[in-house]
């Protein structure tokens, strides 16, 4: 669990399981991500079974704060129960969904390359 700088340009968070220190991990990244808004962020929900509103709601603001910016948020190792809580809330085609850390680390990598990420 936690936040780490994998590398220059990408943050990349473990979710806790516990519900209140999800929250406040996905507090601290948008925090981070305001003060400092020049990296791509992956999020790893390999332990979480079960999101609420409040955990969404922290997900659409670090979004919107990174879009600001031309980065890009990538939630990896969603599990079935937590991607059908975006599917019925309508959020299934707002945030990027791939497999695992490594398909996220490519999907940032290509965003990164891409000439349009740059024109945002």
């Amino acid at each position: 669990m936690g936040i780490k700088n994998i590398s220059e340009d990408v943050i990349f968070v473990e979710l806790p399981i516990e519900g209140p220190r999800r929250a406040e991990e996905l507090k601290a990244v948008n925090e981070i991500v305001s003060n400092k808004s020049d990296r791509h962020v992956i999020i790893d929900f390999s332990g979480v079974e079960v999101m609420n509103s409040w955990n969404i709601s922290n997900l659409l603001i670090l979004r919107s704060l990174l879009e600001g910016s031309g980065h890009q948020l990538v939630l990896c190792n969603v599990g079935t129960v937590t991607r059908c809580i975006f599917v019925v809330a309508g959020l299934s085609e707002v945030f990027t969904f791939v497999e695992d850390k490594s398909a996220a680390l490519a999907a940032v990598k290509n965003a990164s390359s891409s000439p349009s990420a740059h024109c945002q």
